[in-house]
């Protein structure tokens, strides 16, 4: 169908190929020395498979992959609005975006009254079938995904945490789910979940927010929720991710904006704007002479 939308739009034959499968074209194409470059979307494990294939031909690679992003609450935050986008960055798509908030950061002093209203808004939301129903949360993308999901929060359960909210699903709609009394030890701290879960981490200041924020192999995206920009953009000064929002949610994206991540979120690459020309291009120095030049050797 994309193929045949490109077509109808007037692409020339032969510029775009859709070619479905499974991991073997994708294989091909890492390894095909005809294929100059690789832009890869997807997890850190199979970016890391395809940056391995690609970087046997030196053929460039630009890999868009996970994320465990972290949305700090500090104590001056407006917690109405801050439990607001936490909640749009934890479920929504059922969390199945690279830029999800999966890990909620915040402040001890006021990490009580977050969670009684982040607990709130999931036990509201609408779950079921989108085709048919006025739903907040639609299905998970499969049954391996759903379980592996599960599994995150019945073993972070089990690690010590409190479900406040969700942790049930009927087929392959999951519900909302709170967990609290988190740690940095706990599967949902450590692991990109994809699924719609928030895991609250408390922490006692600044600091130790920006040191839990940047206690993970990813570096994506970061959002902060403050009352004092000057302390919010001094925060994000020290989030070791590709892109930070302050008092915003984690899920942003504008196709005129650089956009990419750091770590196991990817290699440094940017799309968009001006970026994209110069990453999926190569540039030729070019000098010509009238005649040749005479030389002292």
């Amino acid at each position: 169908m994309l193929a045949r939308l490109f077509e109808e739009a007037g692409l020339p034959e032969g510029v775009l190929h859709v070619l479905a499968g499974d991991a073997e074209p994708g294989r091909a194409l890492a390894t095909d020395p005809n294929i100059a470059m690789i832009s890869f979307t997807g997890s850190t494990a199979v970016g890391r498979q395809v940056g391995e294939a690609a970087g046997r031909a030196l053929k460039r690679v630009s890999l868009e992959l996970g994320g465990n992003n972290a949305l700090i609450v500090l104590d001056d935050a407006d917690l109405d609005l801050a439990s607001s986008a936490g909640a749009w960055g934890a479920f929504f798509h059922q969390g199945q975006i690279c830029m999800t908030a999966g890990r909620h950061i915040v402040l001890e002093s006021v990490a009580g009254e977050y969670l009684d209203r982040l607990a709130a808004r999931a036990e509201k939301l609408p779950v079921g079938n989108p085709w048919t129903e006025k739903v907040a949360l639609g299905p998970m993308i499969n049954a391996a995904q759903r379980d592996r999901v599960h599994r995150i929060v019945r073993d972070t359960v089990a690690a010590g945490a409190e479900l406040r909210a969700g942790g049930t699903h009927e087929g392959l709609f999951y519900r909302p789910t709170v967990l609290a009394e988190v740690t940095t030890e706990m599967p949902a701290f450590r692991e990109e979940i994809f699924g719609p879960v928030a895991p609250v981490i408390v922490v006692k200041d600044d600091e130790e927010a920006v040191a839990v924020a940047n206690r993970t192999e990813y570096g994506l995206v970061a959002a902060v929720q403050t009352g004092d920009v000057e302390r919010g953009t001094a925060l994000a000064d020290r989030l070791r991710t590709g892109i930070v929002h302050v008092n915003d949610q984690t899920i942003n994206d504008e196709a005129f904006v650089p956009f990419g991540g750091r770590g196991a979120s990817g290699n440094g690459s940017r799309y968009g704007a001006q970026q994209s020309w110069d990453e999926f291009t190569q540039w030729q120095w070019l000098t010509v002479r009238s005649a040749p030049a005479p030389y002292p050797f």
